[in-house]
């Protein structure tokens, strides 16, 4: 059982800027729901009860969505709406537990994943980028926890890349041994089309042996001059066997304008609430063009 899942939050999002001047990116709502609530929901539903964020500066609104808020509770509770009480205490389900790490300096994806060694200990962990909102039949950090279950090793999700993507994903190289799942030989950081080992790129869900603590501890910096998670995976894989996996569902890429508002739609038209006149809605607008 993976218990403890790591979420990096502590990035500026400039990317989003204005929205992320004085917001978290991770709380930009897809919907009604902000990012990292569906990351935490999807490590939840793989049986994690330990969450660890590793913030930053001006994330306090993480903190404070993962919270208790009495006041509003008390609101909810007085006026009857027990649907909405509802919806709010199950944010964090009662044998959920989060805890709050600050990443003092932006130091790589590595190093954010490193500050959590104390708190995780010596058992497997995930890795959850909440930039990424991925759906499938199964969530897919569920799909990947029975995965390792049965293969007792580290479990990354890749997907296919265009080659002129390459330059934004750890690429895996490696050989199948069963369909959609490799045993990695290699992964490269953001290399050229050329230098890419195959087509497939590492998503953000990782299922990790605590092994990989003391590599990133003795780790040089690598591309950007950060502590690179992949490198610390590369060195992983000369120790115990890695493997990728192809994983069942999709993936919006709510890092960039563009997959933050396709998520919107898409999930949008799948909403119980405002799904049916959305669609509707996005039909009528279509015949205008």
């Amino acid at each position: 059982m993976i218990r403890k899942a790591i979420f990096p939050v502590a990035g500026l999002g400039t990317r989003f800027l204005p929205a992320t001047k004085a917001q978290p990116k991770e709380m930009l709502a897809v919907v009604d729901k902000p990012l990292i609530q569906y990351a935490a929901e999807e490590a939840v539903a793989a049986g994690a009860t330990e969450l660890i964020f590793i913030t930053g500066r001006n994330k306090r609104a993480i903190e404070d969505h993962f919270d208790t808020v009495f006041e509003l509770e008390s609101e909810l509770n007085a006026k009857g709406k027990t649907e909405l009480l509802e919806i709010i205490r199950s944010v964090v389900p009662s044998h959920v537990n989060c805890i709050f790490i600050r990443q003092h300096k932006a130091l790589g994806l590595g190093h954010a994943v490193l500050c959590a060694r104390s708190v995780v200990g010596d058992e497997p962990f995930a890795v959850l980028l909440a930039d990424d909102l991925m759906e499938g039949p199964e969530p897919i950090l569920s799909q990947m926890a029975k995965i390792h279950e049965f293969q007792q090793c580290s479990v990354l999700a890749v997907q296919a890349v265009a080659p002129e993507d390459t330059r934004s994903y750890g690429m895996v190289a490696g050989k199948e041994i069963e369909p959609g799942l490799l045993q990695m030989s290699g992964i490269v950081e953001k290399p050229a089309p050329e230098k890419a080992p195959s087509n497939l790129g590492v998503a953000g869900r990782y299922i990790l042996s605590p092994a990989i603590f003391e590599l990133l501890a003795n780790q040089k910096p690598g591309v950007g001059g950060e502590i690179q998670l992949t490198d610390g995976i590369a060195a992983l894989m000369k120790r115990e066997r890695v493997l990728a996996y192809q994983y069942e569902g999709q993936r919006f890429d709510c890092g960039s304008k563009l997959g933050f508002l396709k998520a919107n739609v898409e999930l949008g038209m799948r909403h119980p609430e405002v799904g049916a006149d959305f669609t509707t809605y996005l039909k009528t607008l279509c015949q205008g063009f």
